[in-house]
């Protein structure tokens, strides 16, 4: 039971993704970052970010279904949940909305998957502005990013001096390392996509 994104352009959707991006299923299982490939390369390099990157952190996010109802009836039960394929919490999405001045709102992520894939993408390049050149080697710097994502900034910034990660960041950061060559081989299948 999928269906098609409704928004018209500029009501949410990313200049770089113009055309349709179907919602994700609600039947549970049948939800596949993968099938975004090409609106995740479009996002990223308008972002001017990993395609990798982003596309492996839509993996690490797809722990729960993301149909629109399905993610309104989690915002019933559960108000301070996040939206969209990238799982953004409202208070990120307002600080991407007004560091780049994106005419969507915060729900628009859920009804939206490529807004959200945009806006996900924008949020990495905000992060990466925020993390140090030089940073501990245990950890790359998309694996940063990516606990950044996870866990806010001040925390990307405090493990790239080598503070330890705790629990639940390493083991974001564990199925951030496992989804690599999926996210990898979802991305050569597109036209835009360079996994790197």
């Amino acid at each position: 039971m999928t269906g098609q994104s409704t928004l018209q352009p500029g009501q949410g959707s990313s200049s770089a993704d113009r055309d349709e991006v179907r919602l994700p299923p609600i039947r549970p299982g049948g939800y596949d970052p993968a099938d975004y490939a090409e609106a995740v390369a479009r996002a990223a390099e308008e972002a001017g970010v990993s395609a990798l990157l982003v596309m492996t952190v839509l993996h690490n996010e797809a722990y729960k279904p993301h149909h629109p109802l399905l993610e309104r009836l989690w915002q019933w039960w559960k108000p301070g949940a996040s939206f969209g394929l990238a799982n953004m919490h409202r208070a990120t999405f307002e600080r991407v909305r007004r560091a780049h001045d994106l005419p969507g709102r915060w729900q628009d992520l859920r009804d939206d998957p490529a807004f959200a894939i945009h806006a996900a993408a924008l949020h990495l390049k905000d992060l990466d502005r925020g993390l140090p050149r030089r940073h501990v080697r245990r950890y790359s710097r998309d694996e940063l990013l990516a606990l950044g994502y996870n866990t806010g900034e001040r925390n990307m910034r405090a493990f790239a001096r080598g503070v330890p990660p705790g629990p639940m960041a390493r083991s974001y950061l564990r199925r951030f390392r496992a989804h690599r060559n999926r996210a990898a081989e979802a991305l050569a299948t597109t036209d835009h996509g360079r996994p790197a």
